[in-house]
């Protein structure tokens, strides 16, 4: 299925750890939150991995190392080595490595992240913008302790013309007692006290995706999320194919305004659904038309989107999403859908 086609769900036969050789997954509001594992995580991604699918996890979070992110799996139940984990700190420090000399200095605004990832490229890790010259001022997830005093490092630099980087602008970032500001809102404060713009290597952009590929070899793989604004827009820059979990920061409703480069490929509840084929939206048919997934049919009436169920009992939920999906997508065509569906969304509990 081309991103350009994307106005519905798409379906599978086969299960999607066989359809695919390399899962790439997001790891806040996918396989953990704050630091948990979210339920069905641990047992999901074993099946996964026992049956011969690779498992990469790639995350915009520059803060901590691969090794200690590997660590962190492990501890989880989820076996994970230091080569399995792709950052974004990777990415951005590939970047900056190409457009400097060896051995430069850069300032760091972020954690040991970064710190450990710009010494793999060769090059300096400084804290101060006095540092003489300086080639680099890059920024990154500093976990919420980040001292105020470091943005002023950075604008300081950066007012003097430095090139500035960011490893990410990921606006949020989930933990265990809500949403929490993230990179992305720091790079903001930057970029009122300076004006500039930074050059950026996370998803959804193409350095990320560089990397990951770089580092895994995935010949067919599949981006699996929980952000339309970066994992499944990073698959739509990349051309390839992208599952959304919904135990993360999106929910039914920011998924039907999905513009083309937020729709995914396939949408399920958690990581179960790469142990399982999906099931095909279909156009409904009739006077009203429509789409139908399981036992559940979308429609649009009157400026809303509407969902029926068959006879026979309550369908899956996750089934009348998929239908909806394909109802506000087809309407919307290249835009976004503006279709109320909040009476249809409270009947699916999503």
């Amino acid at each position: 299925m081309t991103r350009q086609s994307r106005t519905s769900p798409a379906g599978s036969e086969r299960s999607l750890h066989q359809a695919y050789d390399t899962a790439l997954l997001d790891l806040d509001g996918v396989v953990y939150a704050g630091g948990e594992a979210i339920a069905h995580a641990v047992e999901s991604l074993a099946a996964a991995r026992a049956d011969g699918m690779h498992l990469a996890y790639v995350t915009n979070n520059a803060l901590r190392t691969p090794d200690s992110v590997a660590e962190h799996l492990s501890e989880l139940g989820i076996p994970t080595e230091a080569g399995e984990v792709i950052t974004s700190a990777q990415a951005v420090a590939r970047l900056i490595a190409e457009q400097v000399e060896p051995g430069s200095k850069v300032l760091v605004i972020g954690g040991e992240g970064l710190r450990v990832a710009l010494r793999e490229r060769g090059l300096v890790p400084v804290d101060s913008a006095e540092e003489e010259g300086l080639a680099a001022v890059v920024q990154g997830y500093g976990g919420p302790d980040l001292q105020w005093s470091r943005f002023a490092e950075a604008s300081y630099a950066i007012n003097r013309g430095v090139p500035w980087y960011a490893s990410n602008t990921d606006l949020t970032i989930p933990g265990a007692r809500g949403i929490a500001p993230g990179n992305g809102a720091a790079v903001e404060v930057v970029r009122i006290a300076t004006g500039a713009e930074p050059q950026v290597a996370g998803k959804p952009l193409p350095p990320m995706h560089r990397e990951t590929v770089l580092r895994t070899g995935a010949e067919r793989p599949l981006v699996v999320g929980d952000r339309l604004d970066t994992d499944i827009e990073g698959a739509f820059n990349g051309d390839v194919d992208s599952l959304l979990v919904l135990t993360g920061v999106t929910d039914g409703a920011q998924l039907l305004r999905a513009e083309p480069k937020y729709r995914p490929t396939y949408v399920d509840r958690d990581l179960r659904g790469l142990l399982t084929g999906q099931p095909e939206v279909v156009a409904a048919g009739g006077p009203e038309g429509g789409f139908r997934c399981g036992g559940w049919t979308a429609v649009v009436l009157d400026g809303v989107l509407e969902l029926r169920s068959g006879d026979g009992g309550q369908p899956d939920a996750i089934d009348g999403l998929r239908a909806l999906c394909a109802a506000a997508w087809t309407y919307a065509g290249d835009g976004s859908c503006g279709l109320e569906a909040g009476k249809a969304l409270a009947r699916l509990g999503l």
